[in-house]
């Protein structure tokens, strides 16, 4: 371990789970990144499930979540010791005022608008996904259907130091022109619910996959908007995402690949290790969390 003293300490990162489906072996991989690397460098582990989308969450997925922490021996530091602590004290709808404290501000300084555009709406009017600007100018603030987005003057890309000491190019896909920030429902989209869970818990180091280096653009951009520094100064690592055999990203509706599957059929945790050491190409075969430890190096 003595390779990664030259970095700087952290002092807070986290597993950020979603309650949409059963987890499976790529969010380990995301879950063993994120400890190992919280370890190596004296971080504190917080558990932080994310749970605003009502509609996928589901208790067994929220029980999943910690029975797979458990099978596996990942660590955590703080956060819900159980289900039934994580529904009375750490559900993200028990900080549903933050939120709207952070929208309002960008309401105040004219920094989101109103926009009635459904989905297949934008899909129709951009042949690219991108978000045409149709309600921009439109005067819709007291429309309590619809959605608010985020107002991007200028396709915009932030460089990030990462972890390993080099330098990251982050830009939003023109997909996410003009993001949404506060959803129809009247609950916050991920970006700003996600950035402020982070101020909020001080967390300094964000490990995450590839796939979601534009999301990091995106809330950098929210906390330069926000006037919050600590976001901004805060590391990123984006590690590479374990794939199918098509080479497409994995889904938690890919049943086979879920670690509750694989307890269903008697896999023991010492063989979804063996799995990952091979996923990761570590340079030896694994069968628990310190042995893991051990052998995980900085991958990009």
């Amino acid at each position: 371990m003595k390779k990664y003293k030259h970095f700087m300490k952290f002092s807070t990162t986290r597993l950020a789970p979603t309650p949409s489906g059963y987890l499976h072996i790529g969010n380990v991989v995301n879950f063993l990144t994120t400890a190992a690397l919280a370890r190596k460098m004296d971080a504190k582990i917080l558990l932080r499930i994310d749970d605003l989308d009502l509609s996928r969450k589901r208790p067994e997925y929220v029980k999943d979540i910690f029975n797979t922490l458990t099978f596996l021996g990942i660590p955590y530091d703080e956060g819900p010791a159980d289900p039934l602590d994580f529904e009375q004290n750490w559900s993200q709808h028990r900080r549903l005022e933050m939120y709207q404290e952070a929208f309002e501000s960008l309401k105040i300084n004219n920094l989101v608008f109103a926009c009635q555009c459904s989905r297949k709406q934008v899909s129709l009017a951009s042949k690219n996904g991108r978000y045409p600007g149709t309600c921009r100018n439109k005067s819709l603030d007291n429309n309590r259907v619809c959605n608010w987005r985020f107002r991007i003057e200028a396709f915009t890309s932030t460089k990030v130091n990462p972890i390993a000491g080099t330098v990251e190019s982050l830009q939003l896909s023109k997909r996410m022109q003009d993001f949404v920030v506060w959803k129809k429902d009247g609950l916050p989209a991920y970006q700003l619910a996600s950035l402020m869970d982070d101020l909020h818990f001080d967390v300094d180091l964000i490990v995450r996959g590839k796939d979601l280096s534009r999301s990091t653009a995106a809330q950098l951009l929210l906390a330069k908007a926000l006037k919050r520094p600590s976001f901004l100064n805060a590391h990123f690592h984006h590690h590479s995402l374990i794939l199918t055999p098509e080479n497409k990203k994995l889904s938690k509706s890919a049943g086979s690949i879920s670690i509750h599957y694989m307890r269903s059929i008697g896999l023991e945790p010492e063989d979804v290790y063996r799995q990952v050491s091979v996923l990761m190409g570590l340079e030896k075969v694994v069968t628990n969390f310190g042995e893991f430890l051990e052998v995980y190096s900085f991958r990009k």
